[in-house]
């Protein structure tokens, strides 16, 4: 796997979509030059084609991330990736149809974008054809050995099997034998047979919940120094999920671990790029602000505004802000947690909430210091308590300022019940591990998916 602003993303992931910026700009180009002929230089370096080919590039790829092309575990069926390939060409064929209407001069040349787009076509649907039959050819894959045989090594075997874009086959695992000194034997049989069969392993998970006098020392020393990959299940949960999970989870994994280091000066630089957006955010929302005002006026009953209590940095509490969402008596018998289909909340409310404009005056509690940018959603004093007994190391949420939006928000979404709180707080986890300005800008650059998606709100 590949790490990228502290987030690993699969080999085979990068080398597609690093593919399919090579065909989309190959195919503009070739358009450009079966159009033009000698007069192609020309058109590329004095008449900004080269930069219009490089934008034709960059929106394809965003309307494919759009359209979760390159999040394979969003998509059920193989056939579906074929047809979002074709919504994200006729999109793209919308758009550039009304660009070039309204201006002329950004097509490279004349017809050289429709052109472009007929190769794309072609192009794209091939290589995605190629690409799902390279991957399932065996010499792509590593054989992994699963070592273990409780819920965490089931959750490495789910995990493994279902993701085809990770590029890793299940040779063997320990389903029904059960952890103890005989592990050992089994494993080492388990090894032998596997290297009779010719089946060699690339790779063997540790997965043992209790490794005392169980785990098979030697046998994993000669298979290491043989090169044959060892890893930890933890660390590679960690790097599949984009989060830390709880169970397993030790003291030692926080002392001995190169995260979890809050450096004054990332959280200067941090502040300072978190006021900046907010800023920017208001500025670009204050037109709409008397549009929004008045439909929440004319919604229901009340105030525009919604003030409530939440816990902040060092468990400080302060007054977050808000558009209302719900009726003035929402919660007359007492707090609780937003539920789907919540019947508190107003009919604009649930618009509201589904595009994140009722989140739009946090960004004042962002410039005044209140909340960062990035960071955990800050929670009710009401529910922290309760929540920090259940759930393990639930405080360390409180280590650095709440954001307005946050790893978890755009990897997992709203939680309403202590299981999804647990899980929340796995992706807050692996934020706080993994804190640094390159994941935050991600962050903010996944949080737009997410609103145009409408996902994780409720």
């Amino acid at each position: 796997m590949i790490r990228l602003f502290n987030v690993y993303y699969p080999t085979r992931t990068i080398v597609l979509l690093v593919t399919e910026a090579l065909i989309v700009s190959g195919s503009f180009l070739l358009a450009t030059a079966f159009v033009l002929g000698p007069d192609t230089y020309i058109a590329l370096n004095y008449e900004y084609g080269a930069l219009k080919i490089l934008t034709l590039t960059v929106l394809t790829l965003l309307f494919s991330y759009y359209f979760d092309l390159y999040e394979p575990s969003r998509i059920s069926e193989r056939w579906e990736i074929y047809f979002r390939l074709l919504l994200v060409l006729g999109f793209l064929s919308f758009l550039l149809s009304a660009v070039t209407w309204i201006f002329p001069e950004a097509d490279i040349a004349h017809s050289v974008i429709l052109l472009g787009l007929a190769f794309l076509t072609a192009a794209l649907v091939a290589w995605r054809m190629i690409y799902e039959w390279i991957i399932a050819k065996p010499i792509f894959r590593e054989n992994v050995y699963v070592l273990g045989g409780g819920e965490r090594a089931r959750s490495i075997v789910d995990i493994l099997s279902t993701r085809r874009d990770i590029g890793m086959h299940i040779v063997g695992w320990e389903a029904n034998t059960p952890e103890g000194p005989r592990t050992r034997e089994h494993f080492a049989a388990a090894i032998d047979d596997s290297q009779v069969s010719g089946l060699k392993i690339n790779r063997v998970i540790v997965a043992m919940q209790d490794r005392r006098g169980a785990l098979p020392v030697r046998e994993l020393l000669k298979l290491r120094f043989d090169g044959v990959v060892i890893e930890d299940a933890c660390d590679l949960l960690e790097r599949l999920s984009g989060k830390m999970p709880l169970d397993g989870l030790r003291p030692s994994n926080f002392i001995y671990s190169e995260g979890f280091r809050v450096k004054p000066s990332q959280q200067i630089m941090r502040r300072l790029v978190s006021t900046l957006a907010a800023a920017v955010g208001l500025l670009l929302f204050a037109p709409f602000l008397p549009f929004v005002m008045l439909a929440v006026r004319l919604s229901s009953p009340g105030p525009i505004f919604f003030k409530q209590t939440r816990v902040g940095l060092g468990g400080r509490n302060f007054e977050v802000v808000k558009f209302r969402t719900m009726q003035t008596n929402a919660e007359a018998a007492g707090a609780k947690w937003a539920s789907k289909n919540d019947p508190r909340v107003t009919r604009i409310g649930g618009f509201m909430r589904k595009t994140r404009i009722d989140e739009v005056p946090q960004l004042w509690n962002v410039l005044r210091g209140d909340m960062g940018f990035v960071g955990p959603r800050p929670e009710r004093p009401e529910f922290v308590p309760w929540l920090s007994e259940q759930i393990p190391y639930f405080d360390l949420r409180h280590m650095i300022r709440p954001g307005l939006t946050g790893w978890a928000q755009v990897r997992y979404g709203y939680g309403a019940t202590l299981a999804e709180a647990r899980e929340k707080l796995e992706y807050d986890l692996y934020y706080i591990k993994h804190m640094s300005l390159g994941l935050d800008l991600l962050i903010m650059f996944e949080t737009v998916k997410t609103i145009l998606r409408r996902r994780g709100a409720q």
